[in-house]
C-alpha cells in the first residue's frame, strides 16, 4: 500500500509542478488579495487533481478512449474562460488605479488595510469560496489530467493490494502532493503581495498576472 501511496504522490507532483495558467492564477490571487484566497484556490486545484486521480484509478483504460476526442474542445473552453478572467482582472485593476480611486483608498477609506488592498472586493474570484469553486471548475476543464493519471495507473499494474484501498492510497497521495505544491505557490504569491503592498504594486502584480494568464491561454488554444 505504501508503494501505491508513493506512486500517487509522485503523480500528483508530476501534474502540479509544471507552471501553467492555473498556477499563475493561484499566485496572482494570493498576491493581490490574501493567503486565504490563494489557499482556497490552491485547494480547488488539488481537489480537481484528486477527483481526476480517483476517476482514473477506478475507470482505467476506458477513460482514455472517452476523453481523448473532447480534450481539444475542452482546452479551448478553458482558454476562453482564462482569457476572460485575465481581461476582467486587468480592467478592474486599471479602474482601481485611476488617480481618483487611489486618492479615495488612501484618504477616505477609513483604515490602512483598505487603502492597501484596492482589489480585494467580493466579486470575481477574490473571496475564498469563489476562488475554490472557480479554480476547481477551471482545473476540471483539463481532461488531459485524467488521461495522465489513467496512463500511470495502467502502467503501474499493481495487483498486490485490493482495488479500492489501492485506489484510495493513490488518490490520497495525488491530492496531498498537489495541495502541498499549490499551497506553496499561494504562499509565494502572498510574499510577493507583501513586498508590493501599495496600490501601484498590486496594480503591477495584477497586470503581470493577467498578461501571463492570457499568453498561456493563447498557447492552450494553439495546442488544441
Amino acid at each position: 500500500m505504501t508503494r501505491v501511496f508513493l506512486a500517487g504522490l509522485a503523480a500528483g507532483f508530476g501534474v502540479a509542478i509544471p507552471v501553467g495558467a492555473i498556477a499563475v492564477l493561484v499566485m496572482g490571487l494570493a498576491a493581490r488579495t490574501s493567503f486565504r484566497v490563494g489557499a482556497a484556490a490552491a485547494l480547488g486545484v488539488a481537489t480537481a487533481d484528486g477527483l481526476y486521480a480517483a476517476v482514473a484509478a477506478l475507470g482505467g483504460a476506458a477513460l482514455v478512449t472517452v476523453l481523448t476526442p473532447v480534450a481539444g474542445p475542452l482546452r479551448v473552453v478553458a482558454a476562453v474562460v482564462l482569457l476572460a478572467l485575465a481581461g476582467h482582472t486587468a480592467v478592474r485593476a486599471l479602474r482601481s488605479a485611476r488617480p481618483g480611486a487611489l486618492a479615495g483608498t488612501d484618504s477616505t477609506s477609513g483604515g490602512p488595510d483598505s487603502g492597501s488592498r484596492p482589489f480585494a472586493g467580493g466579486r470575481g474570484l477574490e473571496t475564498p469560496p469563489r476562488a475554490f469553486a472557480g479554480v476547481l471548475a477551471l482545473t476540471l476543464l483539463n481532461p488531459a489530467t485524467v488521461v495522465y493519471f489513467a496512463a500511470l495507473v495502467l502502467g503501474r499494474q499493481d495487483s498486490a493490494a485490493p482495488a479500492l484501498p489501492a485506489a484510495g492510497a493513490f488518490v490520497l497521495g495525488a491530492f496531498l502532493a498537489s495541495a502541498s505544491w499549490q499551497l506553496m505557490v499561494a504562499g509565494g504569491g502572498t510574499m510577493v503581495g507583501r513586498v508590493l503592498a501599495g496600490p501601484r504594486g498590486r496594480l503591477g502584480t495584477a497586470l503581470v498576472s493577467s498578461a501571463i494568464i492570457a499568453a498561456l491561454a493563447v498557447v492552450m488554444v494553439v495546442a488544441a
